[in-house]
């Protein structure tokens, strides 16, 4: 299967990503109606970017009322724009913060991988954003990997001693 993966260690904050996805959502470059952010971290000296990372669980599809949320051949849960009533409740159940409101249509928006070829893995410079074949969608880097292994060996430490 494909899935986007993230380095945040190769992010330089070009930003460019969050702008191929404007247009590639809307046609217009407008990085406020993207769905992959850049967050800043360390007072502006590194940077993350993050998008939907089409879990298994698929909790925004999951809490959605009326059914509005599908997945597309591409393996992404996207957004019927025409059935979504905008009640918000995706954006709520979604535990990565990746569900959005679109503030002119009022209804949900967020990554549908750009039907097969994400705009946002194109146009890094840096190969911070990869789309390629992997064993598994719901992908954890070394970094988090090593911070989840971390907190569960803690926490069962904790527990135990």
């Amino acid at each position: 299967m494909k899935a986007l993966q993230f380095f945040p260690e190769k992010c330089t904050g070009c930003m460019r990503c969050e702008i191929s996805c404007s247009y590639a959502q809307s046609g217009v470059i407008q990085p406020n109606r993207s769905v992959i952010k850049v967050a800043p971290l360390e007072g502006h000296t590194s940077y993350a970017p993050y998008t939907c990372v089409q879990c298994d669980e698929g909790w925004c599809m999951t809490a959605c009322p009326v059914d509005a949320i599908v997945i597309s051949p591409a393996g992404a849960k996207i957004v019927m724009e025409d059935q979504c009533v905008g009640c918000k409740l995706c954006t709520i159940a979604c535990p990565y913060g990746t569900m959005f409101m679109d503030t002119t249509s009022k209804k949900a928006i967020k990554c549908d991988l750009c039907g097969g070829a994400p705009a946002c893995a194109e146009a890094c410079p840096t190969e911070a954003i990869v789309w390629h074949e992997t064993e598994q969608g719901d992908w954890l880097g070394d970094f988090a990997q090593s911070r989840a292994q971390y907190n569960f060996t803690g926490l069962v430490q904790s527990q135990t001693g």
